[in-house]
């Protein structure tokens, strides 16, 4: 016959062991569902606002990492997360086709429509830079208040 002493033992040490399965089941319950969520988002991340949203201008400068540009795109409000902005793109179509630029970016566009934007490249930077080199008058005449070209004849010219 087993001893009071093992018996009060062996109780303790079954009841310590399911008090640590049932801890470690949590943990697992708790990390699969953060898992699941940020896997989830990855892919189906929605904008942070609905239409019409706000635009804004956003600047890329050559050399920016992907993590760089997300932390950009958070602090103007237009992503929730410049991490979960870096995990989408290493997954996404547009994997290392980021180009810089100027971009307009709208806080109701998805993360994957504003790469798209990106990927495109051809920032206003550029197009501007492309138009004064090549000559084209467009590129120096003032513009009106919908970003339209004035002519002279609005301007006051002749």
């Amino acid at each position: 016959m087993m001893s009071s002493k093992k018996i009060v033992w062996t109780i303790v040490k079954i009841v310590i062991s399911i008090v640590m399965v049932m801890f470690i089941v949590s943990l697992v319950y708790k990390w699969a569902g953060k898992a699941y969520d940020f896997g989830y988002r990855v892919f189906a991340e929605e904008p942070v606002s609905p239409e019409p949203g706000m635009t804004m201008s956003v600047a890329i400068v050559e050399g920016k990492s992907v993590m760089e540009i997300g932390e950009i795109l958070e602090e103007k409000g237009l992503i929730r997360s410049a991490f979960l902005f870096y995990a989408h793109e290493m997954f996404s179509d547009y994997h290392e086709r980021l180009q810089p630029g100027i971009y307009e970016l709208n806080t109701s566009m998805t993360p994957d429509e504003m790469m798209a934007v990106m990927a495109a490249g051809s920032g206003e930077e550029d197009d501007l830079s492309d138009m004064i080199e090549s000559g084209n008058s467009e590129a120096s005449k003032p513009l009106d208040e919908e970003g339209g070209s004035v002519s002279e004849d609005e301007i006051g010219g002749e």
